[in-house]
């Protein structure tokens, strides 16, 4: 059933758990997430970004809701990382149930206005608002943010900035970064200062670039011909931690795309004559399913829906 990002999100931060917002392009991802969280009884955020509508555009967009709709389980059909009030309209015009507008490489004034006005024609229909207060390192399709750039959120102004926009849910920055490169070894996540926003932000928050990139996964993927640096990702025990503090939604994006090729890669390296995709996109579309339902009892969200 398709409902708003805060129906789901809401019920999570009061009862202690995470909810995934997992990033789908294609028909495979969409139904691997779906399958897992009815499998597991389990609310799930079906996560678009900018880049996903580029390429899949309105056709992709209604897939993805009307699989949305046909499932068994709440699920939000969520804009990920919108850049602009613009984008922000095409996806409400496209029927998303939650947007996010990231202006958190702006100055806070700059972001505190624009963020009130996506709250202001998301909520007059119906639709449910993240924003985003402090900056990631790493990729996330339009916004690159060198390490010394990133900025952690400031625990007095997730207050103030969410008193005066009415955004639904923030994203912090404790720590965590975009993409498969979070650092060498374990990544420090600013759990007392999450503890402080918590404290001071009753709505739920967001955790952006927490995929595990697991090292099974990547060692998998460099098995199969792929290459790839020295990747690391978010401690399980960190992610725990967090949600324990008031983190309900959790975003993955890594762990699947390594997954899916990973599997890609070992069918067509089995059987170089095969042509037929579904030969080798069924396999990797079960990849990304057991990906998501170890994330989903990760987050604690098993049997939630």
């Amino acid at each position: 059933m398709l409902v708003t990002g805060l129906e789901i999100l809401k019920k999570a931060r009061a009862e202690g758990y995470g909810v995934g917002a997992f990033n789908t392009n294609n028909m495979e991802f969409t139904q691997a997430i779906l399958e897992a969280a009815e499998e597991m009884r389990s609310p799930v955020i079906l996560a678009l970004s900018e880049g996903a509508l580029k390429y899949g555009g309105k056709a992709l967009a209604t897939l993805v809701q009307e699989l949305a709709r046909d499932a068994r389980v709440p699920v939000a059909v969520h804009l990920d990382h919108g850049s602009s009030y613009e984008s922000v309209l095409l996806a409400l015009r496209l029927g998303f149930t939650s947007v996010m507008i990231d202006k958190s490489h702006e100055d806070f004034e700059t972001n505190v206005r624009e963020t009130r006005r996506v709250v202001e024609a998301a909520h007059a229909v119906g639709v449910t608002v993240e924003a985003e207060l402090g900056r990631l390192a790493g990729i996330e399709e339009h916004v690159a943010v060198d390490e010394k750039d990133a900025l952690l959120t400031n625990p007095e102004e997730a207050r103030i900035f969410m008193e005066r926009t009415g955004a639904d849910y923030l994203a912090v920055a404790i720590g965590t970064s975009h993409g498969a490169y979070k650092g060498k070894g374990r990544p420090f996540i600013d759990h007392p200062r999450l503890e402080r926003i918590a404290a001071l932000v009753p709505a739920p928050l967001v955790l952006h670039g927490a995929s595990a990139v697991p090292p099974e996964l990547v060692e998998r993927f460099r098995a199969a011909g792929g290459e790839i640096g020295e990747a690391a990702g978010i401690h399980p025990e960190d992610i725990k931690k967090a949600i324990a503090l008031g983190v309900a939604k959790i975003n993955t994006d890594t762990d699947l795309r390594l997954a899916f090729t990973a599997l890609v890669r070992e069918g067509l390296n089995k059987n170089p004559k095969e042509f037929d995709p579904r030969k080798y996109l069924g396999p990797a579309r079960e990849a990304v399913k057991e990906v998501v339902k170890s994330r989903m009892e990760l987050f604690g969200s098993v049997g939630k829906a």
